[in-house]
């Protein structure tokens, strides 16, 4: 690091130099974590962009560890640590990727997702552009109906960009498809993107809650909380460019206006209260467009925070569990 602000910041908290997510353990060794991080540098590119997004699960490691070392430490945000005593955090790299592989790029990604559930972990995506959220979801068939909750400026329902089906532009219509996956809430848009009139009314036909950057600067964000079913399965993505630019200023396409940062905060709050947390991606930051490492640390802190909540599910999860198990031991003894 080159601010010495920073690094007398980092220093001061003792930072670990492990290169993962927050200074996670790497995934290696640990059968059965409850968190695991997951880099998503490419999934399937548009050939006139390209990778646009590549560095970006590497540059939110790097915004991670000044505070690697306080995981333990009082999180005001989460009104305890990041990471509760007892949850198990690992941070498993990034998948491989090529530009000329986007088919190999989704099954990876599928695979990676898939693993982390099936040894009772949610995932954590660190993306990448928005075509990320589709493997992701892909990888969970048999676990619907699952929730979506997309913060994002614009509502990617094209059915395809340039013949490509897969991209950034379709992520939404192609997570629609998929029988796993039940309400669809979608918040922040504005002004003008990919998106044609004709795709606003599939969405909508397909039952879509749309709640506009507007509505929630007018009225915040209380009608997206309240479009969450109580008791479910909820997965949150978060396209960056769905916030205000002065927080992530690193995008591909910035729009006056957007989400603050404790918007979103309170939406992850409000989902995590009203139903199961079971995965988290963020997408679409652009580290060489960023000004001062804030849109790094912005996204940092959001996974952080959404770590932190899921972690806080986990928790009550193995409490609950030992005191079943401690009541049984009684009634035997």
């Amino acid at each position: 690091m080159n601010d010495p602000a920073a690094v007398n910041m980092a220093a001061m908290l003792g930072a670990l130099d492990t290169g993962t997510f927050l200074g996670l353990p790497r995934r290696a060794g640990i059968a059965f974590p409850d968190i695991v991080v997951i880099g998503a540098p490419c999934v399937t590119p548009y050939p006139r962009v390209g990778a646009y997004c590549a560095s970006a699960p590497t540059v939110v490691r790097q915004a991670s560890a000044t505070y690697s070392s306080s995981t333990h430490h009082m999180n005001f945000d989460l009104g305890g640590p990041t990471l509760p005593d007892g949850v198990v955090a690992v941070d498993d790299g990034d998948i491989a990727w090529s530009l000329d592989d986007a088919p190999g790029n989704r099954d990876r990604l599928r695979a990676a997702c898939a693993a982390a559930l099936d040894a009772g972990a949610v995932p954590i995506v660190l993306g990448g552009d928005d075509s990320t959220p589709i493997p992701v979801m892909q990888a969970y068939a048999g676990h619907g109906p699952i929730t979506i909750v997309q913060i994002d400026a614009h509502i990617d329902w094209r059915d395809e960009v340039g013949g490509e089906r897969w991209g950034l532009s379709s992520t939404m219509r192609r997570c629609s498809e998929m029988d796993h996956v039940g309400q669809m809430i979608q918040v922040g848009q504005r002004g003008s993107g990919s998106a044609r009139p004709s795709d606003v009314a599939d969405a909508i036909d397909r039952g879509v809650t749309f709640i506009s950057a507007q509505h929630v600067a007018c009225n915040g964000v209380a009608a997206a909380i309240a479009a969450i079913p109580e008791g479910g399965s909820t997965f949150i993505t978060i396209d960056v460019d769905g916030l205000d630019p002065s927080l992530v200023p690193g995008v591909i396409g910035p729009e006056p206006g957007g989400l603050s940062y404790y918007d979103v905060i309170e939406i992850i709050d409000g989902a995590a209260a009203k139903s199961r947390l079971v995965g988290f991606d963020v997408v679409e930051f652009m580290p060489e467009r960023d000004v001062n490492g804030i849109g790094a640390l912005t996204v940092f802190r959001l996974a952080a925070h959404a770590m932190g909540r899921i972690g806080q599910q986990v928790s009550g999860d193995k409490r609950a569990a030992a005191l079943q198990n401690n009541s049984q031991r009684t009634e035997h003894s």
